[in-house]
């Protein structure tokens, strides 16, 4: 799940995090009252889950006199597909140098790692591809969590003639560590860290990701998903209990469980296929996820045909299949079906689909080679 930018920051500024000030606005008019509140020279940012902000226009400094037609330029507007809702208004700062500092969760070592790196304000993938040597990695033990030592050396590494500016660094990638591992994170980062022509070290942006699967503990949490940022097809999918991710492809597929979910994608691709999503319904055998399956499904004006691979183990097939058939009497389909049905309760599943004029086969090769040759508007096999 990702949060907003200022919503990262208001997780990181309970940490001790030292971060400007600043309040988010939905309208211009509330925008020009937080910026004459402030005072002085604000930066306007637009509040969507996307990077590029800054590129698009979505980033502006204006006077507190300016900042209600600045405001009005930027909401509304379109980032990389995304409509600004809301903007965030915070004091401009003066900066000397910028630097990056992330945590990711990395799956490989199963453990998070710091980033950091000295040229910060810019994509740290710009960074590793160019210049890989201004970046240092360091896997840290959950064990112990970010040890003083292991902070002052990636501190110097950013400031490597400066101890007060090291350590300031120090101590905030302290406090981003303890942020990342209490809220569950699979991301944290703050690009730019900044020192001011003070000598302040200060977060100027953060950016943090929490692992879906921390949501249950961290309920608390939940508030701060944003809907309207995400694939409608995953709200509703997450909304009825499926594991859904939104592909590229044209075969729509329904599967249960993740294992056969991934072996039904990569045989699509095999047989010269593309899917057009992961949609898990998993080991229920209640009709209506199946119901709730063809409607995602059948929302996506890319899919060309629908795959129905079901291996009945907890799940039985003939609940499948009479959810495939309320399903379509529902809301009967505009694309053709591939069926794939063996296991618990196979005979009687099959039966069902025949009486209601449907076919399916209990060979997976078969039903996939099927299904990819109707997508691509072919006859099957």
């Amino acid at each position: 799940m990702n949060i907003h930018e200022y919503q990262a920051k208001e997780l990181l500024r309970a940490e001790g995090v030292p971060i400007p000030p600043g309040r988010v606005a939905t309208s211009a008019a509330e925008a020009e009252a937080i910026a004459k509140e402030l005072g002085g020279t604000v930066v306007i940012k637009a509040q969507v889950h996307t990077g590029g902000r800054g590129k698009a226009g979505g980033v502006k400094l204006a006077k507190a006199g300016e900042a209600r037609a600045t405001a009005e330029k930027i909401i509304g507007m379109q980032i990389n597909g995304l409509t600004v809702h809301q903007v965030l208004v915070t004091p401009a700062a003066d900066i000397a140098t910028e630097a990056y500092v992330g945590i990711i969760l990395d799956r490989a070592s199963r453990k998070p790692v710091f980033m950091v790196s000295p040229a910060g304000g810019i994509d740290i993938e710009e960074v590793a591809h160019s210049t890989p040597e201004k970046i240092r990695k360091m896997p840290i033990d959950t064990r112990f969590g970010l040890l003083p030592y292991q902070a002052m050396e990636l501190g110097f590494f950013l400031f490597p003639d400066d101890v007060k500016k090291a350590r300031a660094a120090a101590k905030i990638m302290g406090q981003l560590y303890t942020a990342f591992m209490k809220n569950g994170c699979s991301l944290a980062e703050i690009n730019p860290l900044v020192v001011t022509p003070a000598g302040d070290v200060l977060a100027l942006d953060a950016k943090m990701t929490v692992d879906d699967n921390e949501l249950d503990r961290h309920p608390e949490l939940v508030a701060l998903r944003d809907e309207t940022a995400e694939e409608p097809s995953e709200v509703m999918a997450r909304n009825a209990n499926l594991t859904f991710i939104k592909l590229d492809g044209d075969v729509g597929c329904v599967v249960n469980g993740a294992g056969l979910a991934m072996a039904t994608m990569d045989l699509v691709k095999y047989y010269g296929g593309d899917p057009a999503n992961f949609l898990d319904i998993g080991g229920s055998s209640n009709p209506e996820k199946v119901v709730n399956a063809l409607k995602i499904i059948t929302s996506d004006p890319n899919v060309k045909a629908i795959l129905f691979n079901i291996f009945g183990g907890i799940t039985r097939t003939d609940d499948v299949a009479n959810g495939i058939v309320t399903a379509t009497k529902q809301n009967p389909l505009k694309v053709p079906i591939v069926i794939r049905l063996t296991g618990t309760n196979e005979e009687i599943a099959m039966k069902i689909l025949t009486e209601n004029g449907f076919s399916a086969s209990s060979d997976m090769d078969e039903a996939v080679q099927k299904a990819v040759a109707l997508a691509k508007g072919g006859k099957a096999a």
